[in-house]
């Protein structure tokens, strides 16, 4: 993975990805990075990107949850926009207190609160509690990571605005 040295609470993530036939992929956020918890997946919430087309995780987890754009596991990302394998896909992710959004090529594909009783009910129901069953505390700041899932992703145009 590539992880950011930095932490951030407030702030707005722009990137442009694209990913390989059949790839999967992630941009991690508000992740800790620690002895404990190896893998940034144990403590982040994810964006997921993938190759809605080949990769099984897109018709896995529930209501498309795993395509790209989600939640991974827990929000899809509606409307599904992602461009096909080979396209760039230009994505903004802002964090304010504790709200979340994902934009997808222009659109805001998810919107959700962090450390409320509906963010608690989501992640109960999700695979999250069985990786680490402190997930849904998710820090109120932490660093960015891009993810190596074995598959080939590009990432350009990174920008992190600071937002506090």
């Amino acid at each position: 993975d590539i992880v950011t040295t930095k932490e951030f609470s407030n702030f707005r993530l722009k990137l442009e990805w694209k990913i390989s036939p059949g790839g999967n992929s992630g941009i991690f956020y508000l992740g800790k990075d620690n002895a404990k918890w190896p893998a940034i997946y144990y403590t982040a919430p994810e964006m997921q990107v993938l190759d809605n087309e080949r990769h099984p995780d897109a018709r896995a987890g529930k209501d498309g949850n795993r395509q790209a754009g989600s939640l991974y596991d827990l929000i899809p990302a509606v409307p599904q926009n992602a461009k096909p394998v080979g396209e760039w896909n230009e994505v903004e992710i802002e964090v304010y207190q504790g709200s979340v959004w994902h934009r997808q090529n222009g659109k805001t594909v998810v919107e959700y609160h962090l450390w409320t009783d509906a963010w608690n009910e989501l992640v109960k129901d999700s695979k999250f509690p069985g990786l680490n069953p402190d997930w849904a505390n998710v820090a109120k700041s932490g660093v960015i990571a891009l993810q190596d899932h074995g598959n080939d992703v590009w990432f350009r145009n990174i920008k992190i605005l600071v937002t506090d």
